[in-house]
């Protein structure tokens, strides 16, 4: 299973879905990197990463993550959108719970569309 660093945050419209760790040298870095805020370098680690694992679900969902957070909703819905093209991963979410990638992604566009509904 795939593992869920931060907790998947329901309740407040505004927060975004969390960083994946992936299996990979790259991903610690960008999950430490989006952790701290440092979106510049999570995305360079997070594309770089992304030559060799075009389409995991973890290196999406975590730019999906970085897009959302620096104002490219656009571009974090189409993530979130390949992730729900492709087959569900299960993942170990933080607090012990497993969530599914297409649940992540879902919970991705619900924030994503309910800050768009703040903004009106």
């Amino acid at each position: 299973m795939r593992k869920i660093l931060a907790s998947i945050v329901l309740a407040v419209p505004l927060a975004l879905v969390p960083a994946v760790q992936a299996e990979t040298v790259e991903q610690p870095a960008a999950h430490l990197a989006i952790a701290a805020g440092d979106y510049d370098s999570a995305e360079r680690a997070l594309l770089a990463e992304r030559k060799i694992y075009r389409d995991r679900p973890e290196l999406l969902l975590n730019l999906a993550a970085v897009y959302a957070r620096t104002g490219r909703a656009t571009e974090a819905r189409a993530l979130y959108q390949q992730v729900l093209n492709q087959k569900s991963v299960a993942m170990d979410v933080s607090d012990g719970a497993v969530a599914g990638s297409h649940l992540v992604a879902k919970r991705g566009l619900r924030q994503l569309d309910a800050a768009r509904m703040a903004v009106r």
